[in-house]
């Protein structure tokens, strides 16, 4: 995983909308990028909807959400669509940037492994420096433990 104190990666990647976004221009705000293996899948919407439902605090907190997965910018728009999601989901089909991150990795299913992404989310402060790492994520209250972190800084 990216240690504390790292910056956040100065890439640029596709939005849901096919539009080009760089990490590294929402400087100024908490970068709240979390990484998910899955659009339309039980843990990623559990998770992506915790977050949606804590987002008008976040971003009361000066905060910004981005997801990020290896899904196609039209995967990620239908899944804005689906479960009425208020901020953006980033495309990295080649996982560059989730390997930066540390959230690509080997993982196991059924006595198989393989290669995936390993849920967690990464914090950024103002200037874009790492100031919380989340390994492991509890999709179901995620959003609100980000919340009361975010509280913290205030």
């Amino acid at each position: 995983m990216l240690e504390i104190g790292s910056k956040i990666p100065n890439i640029i990647l596709e939005n849901e909308k096919g539009e080009k976004v760089d990490l590294s221009s929402y400087k100024g705000t908490y970068i709240v990028l979390y990484a998910y293996p899955k659009d339309n899948t039980p843990g990623c919407t559990t998770e992506a909807c915790s977050l949606r439902d804590t987002h008008p605090q976040i971003k009361a907190k000066n905060g910004v959400v981005l997801g990020i997965s290896p899904d196609s910018p039209s995967s990620h728009q239908k899944f804005i669509d689906k479960y009425e999601l208020t901020f953006s989901l980033l495309s990295d089909p080649d996982h560059s940037v989730l390997e930066y991150l540390g959230a690509w990795g080997e993982k196991s299913m059924y006595g198989k492994t393989y290669f995936g992404v390993l849920r967690s989310t990464f914090i950024f402060d103002t200037k874009g420096e790492l100031i919380k790492v989340y390994p492991k994520v509890t999709v179901a209250t995620h959003g609100q433990e980000i919340s009361d972190f975010l509280e913290t800084l205030a």
